[in-house]
């Protein structure tokens, strides 16, 4: 597990979402359309060159996520840094039983998903996003309330991600509702859900903590550019 966790982006890449990676077995990231996420296969001069020689300058920012120190070589600059966690269901907890409809989203609802996304800040979302996994919305009079699915995934592991709520909707209980939704289905599929929060959303965590989530460790995130 911990091999595996230590550098999700990298092991998602490598794995799974092998079809939507670029780069060599020393550094991948993701399609740029689809995803800005990237990684180093080890901290390794090689891997670091690799990553360094895979962002291009001009390149919108890469991120970057890992438990591992993450360590820049000499062309490629933070732009910002945080702290992070991960976070694993240790404990199912059945969806509510009575609640908003959850329904799958669709390509056709992708202009709503990005503008949502674009309002609430969940994460990084593009127009290709929803290609990575499965999306899940709520929606009253129409109106997208709130959604979330799956992002990365690796051997074993599914991630819960792009969870927000409009602020109109808020206070309903929707992303609860959504995160144990998602991750039963992860569940169903034979694999253990996982999430993210920075490490100062003391909030975030705490309402993970009730849904069953537990801290695994600490992860590093980093936007990066390249040098000109």
């Amino acid at each position: 597990m911990t091999e595996l966790l230590n550098r999700v982006v990298w092991s998602a890449l490598a794995t799974r979402q092998n079809p939507f990676s670029q780069g060599t077995r020393h550094a991948r990231r993701f399609d740029p359309q689809v995803s800005p996420f990237a990684s180093a296969k080890d901290n390794s001069e090689e891997a670091l060159s690799a990553l360094q020689e895979l962002i291009l300058p001009g390149d919108a920012p890469s991120f970057l996520l890992q438990a591992d120190e993450i360590r820049l070589p000499g062309k490629l600059v933070a732009e910002k840094t945080a702290l992070g966690v991960l976070m694993i269901e240790k404990a199912a907890i059945a969806p509510p039983a009575k609640h908003a409809e959850i329904l799958p989203l669709s390509v056709e609802d992708i202009p709503e998903m990005v503008a949502l996304a674009e309002l609430t800040k969940p994460g990084p979302f593009t127009t290709r996003t929803p290609e990575l996994g499965s999306f899940f919305g709520v929606r009253f009079d129409g109106q997208l309330a709130a959604m979330g699915g799956t992002r990365l995934s690796l051997t074993g592991y599914r991630e819960i991600s792009g969870l927000c709520t409009h602020p109109d909707f808020q206070g309903r209980g929707l992303a609860s509702a959504l995160t144990l939704h998602v991750a039963s289905r992860i569940r169903a599929e034979g694999d253990t859900p996982f999430l993210h929060a920075y490490a100062d959303n003391h909030g975030a965590i705490a309402l993970y903590r009730k849904l069953g989530f537990e801290i695994w460790n600490e992860v590093n995130v980093a936007v990066v550019r390249r040098r000109t």
